[in-house]
């Protein structure tokens, strides 16, 4: 949350600092200043909400739900490659916007390995985190075997073996 009038700073320069770096944060503006010419400028720099001063907590409240809301739908939809996204929230691989048919556990790869992008993913943590099946043991080949049915199946690679350890994900160019 930002004002807009606080001493030494100005709320509109640190979010115009971080619409140039293109980060995007939910802020909202609390700011006794309601001249539009303000809240425009506030929302064409990417501020969420504004609030005018005085205001009741619970509006507060109600607009910050939203926001968390709003913005975990969009952190559930992760690019994966050039072409490939997966949507946590309905467990969707995409390729080019058109939902691909994968089997339960392929998707259960998919979300495990975007969840943990940036990682190596050991079998280790595939046996504890995809197959919780703990009556059953599974070792490392029926690991490799089902992520290479799955990588075979995609029309990228953007899975990468990681020889002797586990997978990741390919993190993609800008």
């Amino acid at each position: 949350m930002f004002d807009i009038n606080v001493p030494n700073i100005n709320g509109l320069s640190i979010l115009e600092t971080l619409h140039t770096q293109k980060k995007a944060i939910p802020i909202i503006f609390i700011s006794a200043l309601i001249d539009i010419e303000d809240i425009s400028r506030a929302f064409e720099l990417g501020c969420y909400d504004y609030l005018k001063k005085p205001f009741h907590l619970k509006e507060l409240t109600i607009r910050i739900d939203r926001i968390a809301k709003t913005a975990t739908k969009v952190m559930c939809h992760k690019r994966l490659s050039s072409s490939y996204s997966f949507n946590c929230e309905n467990m969707t691989l995409y390729f080019h916007d058109e939902p691909q048919v994968l089997s339960k556990r392929q998707l259960q790869i998919i979300e495990f390995l975007t969840h943990n992008r940036g990682f190596v993913c050991s079998y280790d943590m595939f046996r504890e985190r995809v197959w919780d099946d703990f009556d059953t043991y599974v070792d490392d080949a029926t690991i490799r075997t089902e992520v290479n049915r799955l990588k075979n199946h995609l029309k990228e690679d953007f899975i990468l073996n990681i020889r002797g350890i586990g997978y990741t994900i390919k993190v993609p160019t800008p």
